[in-house]
């Protein structure tokens, strides 16, 4: 994997250690995007039953002139997009502001070196005229990098991934945006919305199996990258959505009383039959608990831009 360096390394290390001795076994869903997790998320966004990517699309394809008014940026401007993937979506609202001869730099983040060649070559190709200045790696590394740029800054969380993070951990992460934007700084951020619970499970227990694929790929990375053995056929794959707390959970479940050895920690982790691993947390909000959480980390919500359905939601909020 190009991007993998000896901290880096080290942290992926340091975490699966932490997460397969806990009472509750579990692995960050920050590392399902290697190479090959970016490649089989593209799958997932191309699902029938998987509606946050053609919702969000529809509002960056439809609403991008609405979104451009409410910047009121009278200069050139950064747009910086954390976890940009393939940019297909994004790419609408940059055409619109090229259209309209807006000055400003595209600055995309991906874990995947492999994900921002694809981004780049495409987007360059849709859009010539695009001023690009891509960065590969983790987000948080770069936070203060980032917000050290001089020029204001339109930055991007777009995907609803947001909804990955546990409520503390949502708040710390704003917070830190917080922190280093520049007064009048604006954030678009992507929420998943509470709606009909059988839509959700449909999204997240997909009868392809490339959710469950998509899970499965983070034993394939410890075994490629740490040395691990995990027997991907001695594991299943199994996701929960609770209309109440708007929560999908995903897990994957030891088939059989087992243990792992991974080479690099030196170390086997002991597995009970029908133990789980969580994996994921897909969050789903309602409105009011968007308002929330933009006023108590310090923001101004400025407009939600929902898609027809009102399955998902833009949010424009402001320093």
């Amino acid at each position: 994997m190009e991007i993998t360096t000896v901290s880096a390394i080290s942290t992926f290390e340091q975490d699966i250690d932490e997460g397969l001795t806990a009472p509750f076994k579990t692995i960050s869903s920050k590392y399902f995007y290697d190479d090959l997790g970016s490649v089989i998320f593209q799958d997932i966004m191309k699902m029938p039953e998987y509606y946050p990517t053609p919702c969000e699309f529809e509002i960056l394809s439809l609403q991008g002139e609405d979104i451009l008014r409410k910047l009121n940026f009278e200069e050139p401007f950064n747009i910086i997009e954390f976890g940009a993937g393939d940019g297909i979506k994004t790419r609408q609202l940059l055409k619109k502001l090229i259209e309209k001869q807006v000055d400003f730099t595209y600055v995309p983040i991906d874990i995947s070196q492999k994900a921002i060649d694809e981004l780049e070559a495409n987007m360059l190709d849709y859009l010539p005229g695009l001023k690009i200045k891509s960065l590969v790696g983790n987000y948080f590394t770069m936070m203060e990098e980032l917000f050290s740029l001089e020029e204001p800054g339109l930055f991007l969380f777009l995907g609803s991934n947001i909804g990955n993070y546990q409520d503390q951990e949502a708040n710390d992460l704003l917070g830190q945006f917080h922190q280093h934007m520049k007064t009048g700084d604006k954030l678009l951020i992507g929420f998943d919305l509470q709606k009909n619970p059988a839509v959700i499970r449909d999204a997240y227990n997909d009868s392809q199996g490339i959710t469950k694929a998509f899970n499965m790929n983070l034993l394939q990375r410890i075994n490629n990258e740490l040395g691990g053995n995990f027997r991907k056929e001695f594991f299943d794959f199994y996701s929960h959505y609770n209309p109440v707390n708007g929560e999908v959970r995903s897990y994957l479940v030891s088939l059989k009383q087992q243990d792992v050895y991974i080479a690099n920690l030196d170390k086997s982790y002991a597995f009970l039959q029908n133990e789980l691993i969580w994996t994921e947390l897909s969050k789903k909000y309602s409105l009011l608990e968007i308002e929330n959480l933009a006023s108590n980390n310090g923001f101004e919500l400025i407009e939600n831009f929902l898609d027809c359905k009102h399955y998902f939601t833009d949010s424009l909020w402001t320093k």
